[in-house]
């Protein structure tokens, strides 16, 4: 008889409860198997143990945390900057003075309304990024944007007072981690992606932080790999932290979500 693959408890500070472990097709290479274990820590973390999470490459999804355990690949690279040592390119210093000049930001709590919902749409089905699901309503966006298990924040970027991006980010004791942003496909000369990155470095350097956290890096992934654009970065590679000088992604990447 196999094992279960639900219940078990993890020791950690605070506990976390795997909710969901097994073997299921790589949502980001094709025809391969990812592993991607589901934990729900038993309370909301304080951002000290929120930091320990990001440093051996959690991410997080809603109220779940999330490590890659795949059997057979190691494509994903937990990818991070250190917020002092990042040199924006002539490239990215351009798209971040034009989205200050164009962009309103505003800094808020997660709040999930029909606005977002939305954009949300337009943004996954105008890039493509759909693969055949269906438009995500108000209750499906709660629960994959509008929850959190840590410390989160939204960045709204307008034009006027039209809703044009939005970046949910994660926040501990020294780090902010990028979790998620989509975007008005009718805009890609303003980089709002690119830009996105760029603002949430600033962010970490006026807050006295050092890390931001990028999510995964994966070089056969075009919708990944772009983040190897900034330089220099480290990635977790065999549970170390390594720095990279050079990238990789192709100079016309496209502005990753």
């Amino acid at each position: 008889m196999s094992a279960p693959t639900t219940g078990r408890l993890i020791v950690a500070s605070p506990p976390e409860l795997v909710i969901h472990d097994a073997p299921t097709p790589c949502p980001y290479l094709e025809g391969r198997t990812a592993r991607l274990p589901l934990r729900l820590p038993v309370r909301a973390l304080a951002r000290t143990e929120f930091e320990t999470r990001l440093d051996v490459g959690d991410r997080r999804q809603g109220l779940l945390l999330y490590r890659t355990a795949c059997p057979d690949c190691a494509a994903c690279e937990p990818i991070r900057l250190d917020v002092e040592q990042f040199a924006p390119g002539r490239t990215q210093r351009r798209v971040f003075r034009r989205g200050e000049r164009e962009l309103k930001t505003e800094i808020g709590r997660l709040e999930p309304t029909l606005e977002k919902v939305n954009l949300y749409n337009r943004h996954k089905f105008g890039r493509g990024l759909n693969t055949g699901d269906q438009p995500i309503d108000l209750e499906g966006y709660r629960a994959f944007l509008g929850e959190s298990c840590c410390d989160t924040f939204e960045l709204r970027y307008r034009i006027g007072r039209k809703l044009v991006g939005l970046a949910i980010v994660d926040r501990s004791e020294h780090a902010l981690s990028a979790v998620y942003c989509f975007f008005d496909p009718m805009l890609p000369q303003l980089g709002i992606g690119t830009y996105s990155i760029l603002k949430q470095v600033d962010l970490c350097k006026q807050w006295g932080l050092r890390w931001l956290y990028l999510g995964l890096y994966i070089a056969e992934c075009s919708s990944m790999a772009y983040k190897s654009r900034f330089l220099p970065h480290e990635r977790l590679l065999d549970g170390r932290w390594v720095t990279i000088e050079g990238g990789d992604a192709p100079p016309d990447a496209a502005d990753g979500p």
